[in-house]
């Protein structure tokens, strides 16, 4: 046996030579990679013109989602807006602003400038009605009296996509879940996890509007047709999908048609959801 013990050593030592040059070569993509793809897609000037109000005295989150933020968050997914045509690329970028605007919209109907100028209104769910714990989920066990409510721009919620969240990104997502709404960059980062991250049955956002996504069968009987409405139901589908003339998607709905407006690209068919079955 003792022969074989320099030839073992060599080979951990050459295996973990390669893992650590992939994390490091993964860090140094995220640190070197520059955001002016991002700030030519969405220059200061658009994203102050698609959020007008979100720092207006009446959001709670005033403040908490400046420009920085949301450039310094992509850095880390490279693949946001950069997959596809020039069109392609501006459609997903006004797709994603427009989900996370209904998420914490703080608009009304007669609210000043419309009621689609009113995201990053909020940082955090309001009056949550549970602590968005699935006590089922054993691989990511919820900590006593930790909330998993909604928080950022997505509005993450539940202890199992904390915990993924937190193990790609780098936190405690389980133990520390309040960093989200604490941390403007790292809300962001969480936002662009979600989109950007394939949760089987479910495709990822992102797939779904850069064209990379297939149907399967079991997606086509189910009526889940790609476009901006299968995202509202890979987002939401258990809740507002299924659901003819439901407000929520509606608002989803108006959002992106403003942003793709202002973006000066089409919106593609397939908006809503309200003849797609949810996601098992």
């Amino acid at each position: 046996m003792e022969k074989h013990i320099p030839l073992l050593l060599c080979l951990f030592l050459f295996v973990f030579s390669i893992s650590s040059s992939l994390h490091e070569t993964e860090a140094r993509k995220h640190s070197k990679y520059k955001p002016a793809r991002i700030m030519s897609l969405v220059p200061r000037s658009l994203y102050d013109q698609i959020f007008i109000h979100k720092d207006n005295n009446a959001c709670p989150a005033k403040g908490f989602y400046p420009y920085e933020a949301f450039v310094e968050a992509t850095r880390w997914f490279p693949r946001f807006g950069s997959v596809g045509n020039f069109w392609t690329r501006r459609r997903e970028v006004a797709a994603f602003l427009a989900q996370i605007s209904h998420e914490t919209t703080g608009g009304w109907a007669t609210a000043p400038d419309g009621p689609y100028a009113w995201g990053l209104c909020f940082k955090e769910e309001v009056s949550p009605q549970s602590n968005y714990c699935d006590e089922t989920n054993k691989d990511w066990p919820c900590v006593p009296g930790k909330s998993y409510k909604g928080r950022g721009p997505i509005q993450l919620s539940w202890n199992y996509n904390y915990g993924q969240a937190g193990r790609a990104l780098g936190f405690d997502g389980l133990q520390n879940p309040e960093l989200v709404a604490n941390n403007s960059v790292l809300a962001f980062k969480t936002a662009l996890w979600f989109w950007m991250t394939e949760q089987i049955p479910k495709p990822s956002c992102h797939d779904v509007m850069v064209n990379r996504y297939r149907p399967t069968k079991a997606d086509r009987a189910a009526n889940q047709t790609v476009g901006y409405g299968l995202v509202t139901n890979i987002i939401n589908g258990g809740l507002e999908c299924g659901i003819p003339g439901d407000g929520r998607v509606s608002d989803r709905v108006g959002y992106f048609q403003r942003y793709a407006q202002l973006f000066k690209v089409n919106t593609g068919s397939n908006l809503d959801c309200e003849n797609q079955r949810p996601f098992a």
